[in-house]
């Protein structure tokens, strides 16, 4: 049986805070089967923070495990569009507030 781990980030996704980031990250996919990310409150990200993205994915997929973000930031939304890293990241834009609404 797989587990399952969801994984709340709080801090910005920015060049300032990646190596704790991708300590977090790293963690995260290690102690689960499959990682649900929340990233309903990172309030900024910059091409670093999407590098940890891609990087998380692409450990997963070696790993046969699978990581799904499951909430969006406005911020986070805009910068997977603005780079058009959707299909590489695979998974769908949720927007929690509009969930919410």
């Amino acid at each position: 049986m797989t587990r399952s781990h969801k994984l709340t980030l709080s801090d910005d996704l920015t060049i300032y805070h990646a190596v704790e980031q991708k300590k977090t990250l790293l963690a995260g996919l290690a102690a689960a089967g499959d990682l649900k990310l929340d990233l309903a409150q990172v309030s900024e990200i910059d091409t670093a923070g999407l590098q940890l993205l891609i990087l998380l994915k692409k450990e997963a997929r070696a790993a046969g495990k699978r990581v799904s973000i499951v909430a969006h930031s406005k911020a986070v939304r805009s910068a997977i569009e603005f780079c058009n890293l959707a299909a590489e990241l695979g998974d769908p834009l949720v927007d929690p507030a509009a969930d919410a609404a």
